[in-house]
């Protein structure tokens, strides 16, 4: 493997990124009170994106005519999506897959995207990095940023910093 990658994401207090029907209404209205949180300057590091399905059809949904990955190479990790569903994308079937697709395109700095490619990157040890930002509203239920490990995973802090709005985020790197 020759790539590193990390995830940056937000949150609800209680740990869910999503509604359970996928809504992030929660979360894109408290945005702009947010300000800027330092997700370009992130992005500006990055050569390629990996989202999962569920991230990437949300992305279509946004409603914008621009593609918001512009100049990065996209992978979806899904099983239903059909490979040749958008040509700005390839899709791979499983992690390995999508691991070797990565190593051989020579991608350098990942951007890990939905709660399912986070988990599936921690489990596989693929992240590197973790950024969270934690919007003040709890949800009660959702989807959640992590699921089952078998084993912990230790994170070193790296990072906290405080936005508008209550924004709080944190950043870490995963011990190896």
């Amino acid at each position: 493997m020759t790539f590193t990658a990390a995830a940056f994401i937000a949150t609800s207090l209680d740990g869910f990124i999503a509604r359970p029907d996928g809504d992030l209404e929660w979360l894109t209205s408290r945005n702009e009170q947010a300000g800027d949180t330092g997700y370009e300057k992130f992005t500006a590091g990055i050569d390629t994106v990996v989202l999962g399905r569920a991230s990437y059809e949300a992305v279509l949904g946004f409603g914008t005519d621009v593609w918001p990955y512009a100049g990065k190479h996209v992978a979806v990790l899904s099983t239903r999506l059909a490979t040749d569903a958008d040509p700005r994308i390839s899709v791979h079937r499983d992690l390995d897959e999508l691991v070797a697709h990565l190593t051989d395109r020579g991608a350098k700095h990942v951007y890990a995207d939905g709660g399912q490619v986070v988990q599936s990157f921690l489990r596989a040890g693929l992240l590197t990095e973790l950024t969270i930002t934690t919007a003040p509203v709890l949800l009660g239920a959702g989807l959640p940023l992590f699921g089952e490990l078998s084993a912990d995973i230790e994170l070193i802090h790296e990072s906290t910093t405080t936005y508008d709005a209550g924004y709080v985020q944190t950043t870490y790197t995963v011990r190896k």
